[in-house]
């Protein structure tokens, strides 16, 4: 009988292995969180890459160099310069010159941006609870011990 994620998908054949299936069902889950979020994002005029930025500078609570802001990005952007671009251009980070190193360019988070991230907070909160109200407590605590098992497996392996 074919697994859900062979009707999801609509396969005919069984998977190529096992190890093939939990890849394409973690793609599959993870895209399917993420189109959520950024339905959510969207109507705060942020894409999830711009959120992520904005988070992680609030949560410092002082300005960051570019590339450390992009050592801590849940998704790898490659095109973090532009990101900032963007969001300078909205007016929700600002960018200045190190006054200990001039060479580097430290990026801060205005007030305009902590107040969208204000409003949004519950409504995000509200989203990550209904999607994983599926799971107890306990269940997703065993989730995020597997993929942190994942994760670590991956830094051994390398690319």
């Amino acid at each position: 009988m074919p697994s859900k994620l062979q009707r999801e998908l609509k396969k005919r054949g069984p998977f190529a292995s096992l190890a093939q299936e939990v890849l394409l069902s973690i793609a599959r889950t993870s895209d399917q969180l993420l189109v959520r979020g950024e339905r959510l994002m969207r109507k705060y005029g942020l894409t999830g890459s711009q959120y992520n930025v904005l988070r992680i500078l609030r949560g410092e609570g002082k300005p960051l160099p570019i590339l450390e802001i992009a050592s801590r990005m849940v998704q790898v952007v490659p095109g973090i310069t532009g990101l900032i671009d963007r969001l300078e251009a909205a007016d929700l980070v600002r960018r200045d010159r190190s006054t200990e190193d001039r060479r580097v360019i430290l990026v801060s988070i205005t007030d305009k941006a902590l107040a969208v991230l204000a409003d949004l907070d519950e409504p995000l909160k509200s989203l990550e609870e209904k999607l994983l109200r599926c799971l107890s407590v306990e269940e997703q605590r065993d989730l995020i011990r597997v993929l942190e098992k994942v994760r670590e497996h991956l830094d051994k392996i390398g690319d």
